[in-house]
């Protein structure tokens, strides 16, 4: 089977990351691997927040969290929502592009499948919408210079698994309709 075929199929979310740091020419790598994915219109509105500053990513996870808990959807107390993941790729997309989101979803996918290739590990994390529309995340924008109206579309966390993840649930049938 082709080695990009087989990496799409064997990809899985980890939820138990260890304290192995990513090595940063991987992570350049997975970043630059995100900015191939196509765009609607070749637009390009999506950005990468690479996060390896420890305070920075311990910031996000915490309102991250935050974020679960007021929708009533997370856990009380200390909760680390990146599972440990010690490097988070915020993927943002520019508002005012009407393919936004589909463009930034594009970023994420192949962040995480670059990743499998390269040896590291991923899992998507929800809520980045909701934590940069708040004043706060607006904030940290500001603060490395990020000017303009995104919206975050998703948190790619790297790392390396404690454990190897397991095969992944067999696929469903009848999700192909053929019109020939």
């Amino acid at each position: 089977m082709n080695e990009t075929i087989q990496n799409l199929k064997t990809r899985r979310s980890v939820r138990n990351f260890s304290d192995k740091p990513v090595a940063k020419e991987l992570i350049e790598q997975i970043v630059d691997a995100g900015l191939w994915a196509p765009s609607g219109m070749g637009k390009q509105a999506p950005i990468i927040l690479a996060v390896t500053n420890k305070e920075l990513r311990d910031k996000l996870s915490a309102m991250n969290a935050d974020v679960m808990r007021s929708s009533g959807r997370g856990p009380a107390g200390d909760f680390d929502p990146f599972y440990g993941g010690p490097v988070v790729l915020v993927v943002l997309a520019d508002r005012s592009v009407v393919t936004h989101v589909y463009d930034g979803s594009l970023v994420m996918g192949n962040l995480m499948n670059a990743a499998k290739s390269l040896g590291v590990d991923s899992i998507w994390i929800h809520r980045a919408k909701e934590v940069f529309d708040s004043d706060e995340g607006k904030a940290i924008l500001a603060k490395l210079g990020v000017a303009g109206d995104y919206e975050g579309i998703g948190n790619c966390v790297l790392g390396y698994a404690k454990e190897p993840a397991g095969d992944g649930a067999p696929r469903r049938d009848a999700r192909v309709f053929w019109a020939e």
